[in-house]
C-alpha cells in the first residue's frame, strides 16, 4: 500500500493478462475516461506494459467495477473511490482477523477439524 496506490499491488497469475485501458473500458462498459478519473482519484494506477502502455488487471478491474456502480447510483467518483477503498481495507482485515482467530483456536486446542461424518444418537 502507498500513497499512490491505496489498494496496494495485488498482483498475481488470476490476474494477467492484463488488459489494455480501451479493452478494460469496454468489458466495464465504460469509457477511458473514466478509467483515467479512477487513476486521478488514486484508485487504481495502470500497469505499464514493455511498451510503456497502461494495462490493468483483472483485480483492478473488479475495484473499477465496484467504483463505477457507485458512480451509476450518484456517487461522485472522489467518494465512490474512498468508499471502494475503505471497503476493500474492511475486507482484508476481515479476512487477517479470521485468520488469526482460526490459529488462536487451533493453538488452544479447540478447534477441530471437519471429519465430513456425522454421529448420529
Amino acid at each position: 500500500m502507498t500513497a499512490d496506490n491505496p489498494l496496494g499491488d495485488r498482483l498475481d497469475d488470476d490476474d494477467y493478462p492484463a488488459y489494455t485501458m480501451g479493452r478494460a473500458a469496454e468489458m466495464l462498459g465504460t469509457t477511458p475516461g473514466f478509467l483515467r478519473a479512477l487513476g486521478e482519484a488514486r484508485l487504481i494506477t495502470p500497469l505499464r506494459s514493455e511498451g510503456g502502455h497502461r494495462r490493468y488487471s483483472r483485480y483492478q478491474l473488479r475495484i473499477a467495477a465496484r467504483a463505477r456502480e457507485l458512480v451509476d447510483q450518484g456517487t461522485p467518483v472522489e467518494a465512490a473511490c474512498r468508499i471502494v477503498i475503505l471497503e476493500d481495507q474492511l475486507e482484508e482485515a476481515q479476512r487477517i482477523n479470521a485468520e488469526y482467530r482460526r490459529a488462536a483456536e487451533e493453538s488452544a486446542g479447540r478447534a477441530e477439524p471437519p471429519t465430513g461424518r456425522h454421529e448420529h444418537g
